[in-house]
């Protein structure tokens, strides 16, 4: 109870040397109306709630272009939007698939210093359990998220590019860790059990935790589904494990990278450009060459031109877009200018994007036609201007005002947010200290 007084004293006091702990849970796809609104939509999460009342909390927090994963999860830990810090999708840019759709695993993509960057010259010990784009990174307890085929072998993977024996301290007393590439709740419990043991055992003074399954669930069943709202009210309980295990003497934020839309529709934009002799496909149906192309996130893509494209391209390219946005069946919602991509801080030096209408998202056939009916039912990726694509921020914990709403915020917020309390700074955050001090 003292050393939780001195921290309160400490932080109301603006000194931010003190290094408040702050541990950082994602839960990937959370929307805020599920814990602002949990009533309504038959949520019993009463750890999330309990945050409302007992810390602050956003309204809302709008995103950065594309509102998918792994770039949102990159703007939470740097403060900067895409465009800056590197990460510009979930996959990387690969028009005839020689990455065999490869993510943005690798820390070393990322272009700006982290907060496990900052924290680590401060001398605080950090860790993370699973958060995207850590493979490599500079943290003292890491176990990286990745995976590559799904198989046994990527446990291999996983211990080379975690702290070396990690892993194996940990399982001494654990269940295995949960693979890279699973996303159940199960995964999710798993992943929990391996953080508060962490914590317990290595005191950090920051650490992250992501948890995959709301997200999971959503896509696979629909936002607000009984699924998705049973995997919610199991994830709430994680939450309280977590802030046992901080006892009360770490500040505990919750955030997510994105909300979600229910979905029905793929637009098979593929198809639609071999259709338009955009794109080349062989007889095994991929693709071989290519003068224009979609790189895809969900509910939005970056429209790419072949540099080696011939003349006059981009005039195709652009007629080709706004034919699709005048038809009403086509799913494209609008085209978005150089301006307006920058302005939502999404994929640098780009022709123009186009974002889908809520209910289709992007599919993945060369050929056949537009529109399909969706493996999916929930989708995210859109523009973040889209009320539905917004994220959650709940804060509670040593010099935390109780019960106070922070509003509508940015997702550039929070990374300079929680560097303050641990008393450090982030230089280049575009967003800004949502408790500032004198």
């Amino acid at each position: 109870m003292l050393t939780r007084i001195l921290l309160v004293l400490a932080f109301a006091a603006g000194l931010h040397a003190e290094h408040v702990p702050v541990l950082l849970v994602s839960i990937d796809g959370l929307r805020p109306d599920s814990v602002l609104e949990a009533d309504a939509h038959g949520l019993k999460i009463p750890h999330l709630r309990r945050m409302l009342s007992e810390g602050s909390y956003a309204m809302a927090v709008h995103g950065v272009l594309p509102t998918v994963t792994y770039p949102s999860h990159t703007t939470l830990v740097t403060g900067v939007s895409p465009a800056r810090h590197g990460v510009y999708s979930n996959t990387t840019f690969d028009p005839v698939n020689q990455n065999a759709q490869g993510w943005y695993w690798y820390s070393s993509d990322i272009t700006v210093p982290t907060l496990w960057d900052e924290a680590g010259k401060a001398g605080l010990i950090t860790a993370n359990v699973h958060w995207p784009v850590t493979a490599g990174a500079k943290i003292d307890f890491n176990l990286a998220q990745y995976w590559r085929a799904n198989t046994p072998d990527d446990r291999k993977l996983l211990r080379i590019l975690s702290t070396p024996g990690l892993l194996d301290l940990l399982e001494r007393d654990l269940q295995p860790y949960a693979d890279g590439g699973d996303e159940s709740i199960t995964a999710d419990e798993r992943r929990v059990e391996y953080a508060a043991r962490l914590i317990d055992l290595k005191r950090p003074g920051f650490m992250t935790v992501y948890l995959a399954a709301l997200d999971h669930s959503e896509h696979q069943f629909g936002p607000f589904s009984t699924e998705a709202n049973a995997t919610l009210e199991t994830i709430d309980a994680l939450i309280g494990k977590l802030q046992a295990a901080a006892k009360e003497q770490m500040v505990v934020a919750v955030v997510s990278d994105h909300g979600f839309l229910p979905v029905s529709k793929d637009v098979n934009i593929f198809a639609a450009l071999q259709a338009a002799g955009l794109i080349a496909i062989d007889d095994a149906l991929h693709i071989k060459s290519w003068a224009a192309t979609v790189w895809p996130s969900g509910g939005s893509g970056a429209v790419m031109i072949n540099p080696s494209a011939p003349a006059g391209t981009m005039e195709r390219v652009t007629a080709f877009f706004g034919k699709l946005v005048k038809d009403p069946e086509s799913g494209v919602a609008r085209v978005l200018n150089s301006e307006q991509i920058h302005r939502l801080g999404g994929w640098p030096g780009v022709a123009f994007a186009v974002e889908l209408k809520p209910g289709y998202t992007f599919g993945l056939r060369p050929s056949g036609p537009l529109v399909t009916e969706s493996a999916y039912r929930g989708m995210h990726g859109y523009a973040p201007d889209r009320k539905e694509m917004n994220s959650a921020f709940l804060i509670v914990g040593p010099g935390i005002a109780a019960g106070k709403s922070l509003g509508e915020i940015d997702i550039r917020d929070i990374a300079p947010t929680l560097a303050a309390i641990l008393g450090l700074r982030l230089a280049q955050a575009e967003g800004r200290d949502l408790f500032p001090h004198p």
